[in-house]
Formats: C-alpha cells, structure tokens, sequence
C-alpha cells in the first residue's frame, strides 16, 4: 500500500462520488481499440525488503569493490561521512532558491560560505554558485567573456576536456560565437606560436584547462600574456579542484571556471555535479547564478542575502546574463563541508598524496608503456601509450577487480593506444603494480606476437 495508496474501498467510495459504478465505466469513453484488455507484462509484485535486495545486487554489478583508474573530470576521492549526516538537516532544507531570506538563513550562510572559500582557493575576489558541472561553467565563462568584451571569437586550448568542448561548441552555436581551436605540443601543453597566430581582433577570449585534459599543467602566466597583448580575456578551466591543494591557482586568469565534484560529491552516474565560476570583482554584475551577500538586518544581526540579480534574472530570455535558474545549494553544500572537513592542511596533504601516487604509478607504467607528455609537470593524470589496445588491456584488467584508463582513440585518434590513467589517495600501490603487471604482459604478448610474424615470413 506504499506504493499504491488507493485501496479497493477508496476507490469504490471515489467512483460513487462522480456516479460511476465500475472502472470499466470510467475509461468507456475511450475506444474500445485504444484499451488494455489483459494483465500488464511485467514481473509480480515484490515485497519493499525484495526491491532494497534487488537494486542491492545491481549496485554491486556495478563495480562495488573494483578500483579505478579512470579520471577525465570524474574522479574518485574519499567522502568523510559526516558530509550525508550533515546535509539533511533542516536548516539546509529549501524548495527552490532561497529568495525568501527570512526563512531560508541556513541555506544562505553555507553558499556564502562556499563562495568565500572557493575566493581563497582559487585565488579570486568572488565566486558564484549554482552552475550545473565544470562544462556548462567553462560555456557561461565564455559568454560572460563575450559580454564583457563586445567581441564574438574564442580561442579554444584542444587540451580542454574533450567533452567540455563539445558543450562549449554547442552553446556557441547559436550564440553567433566562432570557435578556432589551437593544439598542443609535445609536451600536452596548449601550443603558445599557434595560439598566438589564432588571436584576431575579435578574439574575445582564450579558454584552457589546468590540469589540462592529459593532466599536464599549463603555462597559465604565457598564455595570459598572449591574451592580455591581445585586448582578450583569459579562461581557465579547472576539471580537478583536489590539484588547487597543492598547485598555484591561475591567478593571471580573468575567469576561473571549475568542476567541484572531487570536493565530496559522490561520482553518481554522471550527476549532479558542482560547477563554479570565480572571477574579479569588476566583473561580477555579468557573471551568472547565484551570489549571496552577507548584511545586516534591522536590529543589527547578520544576515545573509542574495544580491546583484533581480529575482527574475534568470527568466528575462535573451536579456539574462543566464538562463541557469536551478539551486544547486545541496551540492555546494558538500563542497563546503568537505573543505571545513579537510582545511588549508589537510587538503595541501590530500593534494601530496594524489601527485605522490599518480607519479610512482607513471614510473611504473613506463617501464613497459611510453608515457606520453612526460617533460611538463602533471597532477594525478598521465596519459600511456601501449603496443596493444587499451581496450583490450581494460578487459584484462576487469579479470584483476580493476577499471583501466580511459581510451582516447575516439578524441584524439593521432595519440594511437593511448589511456588517460588516474591515481587518488584511494589507489592502492598493490592495484598500481597489478595493473603495471598485467601493462607488462600485453608488451610482452604484442612482442611475442611480432617475432613469430617475423620468423614465419623468414621461412
């Protein structure tokens, strides 16, 4: 009766009420063709205890137990549990935004605190909440750079996420914004003679990833003077928050558009994510979602406020900054917490232990694979070239309790059998040297492979 409350008698009661005898009756105007005149084909009800178990076996289909390599914007970092205990209190609790601020104080302090401390992290004088994931923040950057400029063209890194620049293309679309990308060079990083040579007097903006896609970390300093020398802005996206730990934030960035999942939110089939835009100051009356103020009301107690957009910003169409409207204050308030939970300290270590990790793993790995981009400085991703397709190692690897790296045939068909491979604090270094192993037997096998091939055309 959970599930379906109506019981027999309140139906029959229902139908004596508008003079209906049966159910038959109700659905009569409804031709005879259009109705179901059998059982439904679906498996018998289950008891509530039997649907808990049966999602309980899927989930573990789902790789519960299995350790994973895979990163590219997801990644895979310890959450404290006092994060679920703390974001269902009813303090936290609102409907929709916050707008009434009367009643909705608790919300309102934890996304003013959120933005401050994102401000600190990454280097910027304010910061918003309420953007989607790291993608759609990188595409309002963009546009907010557009706006702020009055020009149209943007210069797009090809080492940003791969996916972040299919929704940027999307929304440029029918923006009327053109989009020119410039490549990368040996080293992964954003080619600065090509990069320069793609800046016109409509380039509004130049827009790269830091860690970039293949992990490497970008000369934010050189390409912001190419974009300043040019009247553009520069935006840096930032896919892995858990690097500002221990990496310089972009300070020479105009905007700063960051993917905050790592800061405690659960990987979760791909969403809701945490998405996040800091910039300067002078530029806060064009940057979208939410931002709240702190005040002070009538008696002189603080209080908390959104500020420097109308209530209907958000719907105004064409005039909106954004048509962003949803309150994505649960999410954010993960974020808050898991920064509270780790602190300046804390998260520098947590930092320490991903690019401890992720550069014995890249150690390990090129002893049999060539890892890729190896001369410019990385975080906790680096990319292995293999003789044997990733996929097929991945397959392997499944065998081992294992999820391999990522394949990039698909994005960058150039690199051959290559896989991004990640490494957090949660990677073991049993899992490294297992999957390093099985990397091992696959040069092996190919090379093997080879030998006969050559002996057989010999004879």
């Amino acid at each position: 009766m959970r599930y379906l409350p109506k019981s027999p008698a309140d139906r029959e009661a229902m139908l004596k009420a508008i003079g209906l005898r049966s159910v038959d009756e109700l659905f009569a105007p409804i031709p005879a063709e259009y109705r179901l005149k059998r059982d439904l084909n679906i498996p018998r009800q289950m008891a509530e205890s039997e649907i808990v178990d049966f999602f309980r076996q899927r989930s573990r289909e789902n790789g519960e137990g299995y350790t994973s390599f895979l990163g590219a914007g997801a990644y895979f970092h310890y959450r404290p549990v006092i994060i679920d205990s703390l974001i269902s209190r009813g303090e936290f609790l609102t409907a929709y935004t916050p707008y009434q601020a009367e009643i909705s104080q608790g919300t309102l302090q934890s996304i003013f605190e959120f933005q401050t401390m994102i401000g600190e992290l990454t280097g910027m004088e304010v910061a918003n909440a309420s953007m989607y994931d790291g993608s759609t923040a990188a595409a309002e950057a963009v546009m907010m750079a557009v706006r702020l400029t009055g020009r149209r063209s943007v210069v797009v890194a090809r080492s940003l996420h791969p996916e972040y620049r299919e929704v940027l293309a999307t929304y440029a679309t029918h923006q009327g914004m053109p989009l020119s990308v410039a490549d990368f060079t040996d080293d992964g990083r954003v080619n600065l003679e090509e990069l320069e040579k793609s800046m016109t007097a409509e380039t509004a903006c130049v827009i790269v990833q830091s860690p970039n896609f293949f992990g490497t970390i970008e000369d934010v300093t050189a390409v912001a003077e190419i974009a300043h020398k040019h009247g553009a802005m520069l935006v840096v996206s930032i896919a892995e928050a858990v690097s500002l730990g221990i990496v310089e934030p972009p300070r020479q960035a105009d905007i700063i558009a960051m993917e905050a999942q790592s800061f405690g939110v659960p990987l979760g089939f791909g969403g809701p994510y945490c998405g996040v835009i800091a910039t300067r100051e002078k530029y806060v009356r064009q940057m979208p979602g939410r931002l709240v103020g702190q005040t002070v009301d009538k008696q002189g107690r603080r209080g908390f406020v959104l500020t420097l957009a109308t209530r209907e910003q958000h719907i105004r169409r064409e005039r909106a900054t954004s048509n962003i409207c949803t309150n994505q204050a649960l999410i954010a308030l993960m974020v808050n917490i898991f920064m509270n939970v780790y602190g300046k300290v804390g998260l520098k270590e947590l930092a320490r232990q991903n690019l401890a990790k992720a550069a014995y793993a890249a150690a390990q790995f090129g002893k049999h694979g060539k890892v890729l981009f190896g001369s410019a400085p990385r975080f906790n991703e680096f990319v292995v070239q293999t003789s044997e397709d990733p996929r097929a190692i991945n397959e392997r690897l499944l065998g081992h309790k294992m999820v391999g790296g990522l394949p990039l045939k698909r994005c960058f068909p150039e690199l051959g059998n290559a896989a991004l491979w990640c490494c957090t604090e949660l990677t073991t270094r049993t899992a490294i040297d297992t999957a390093a192993g099985v990397v091992a037997e696959s040069e092996r096998s190919v090379r093997s492979s080879r030998a006969e091939d050559v002996a057989e055309v010999a004879q």
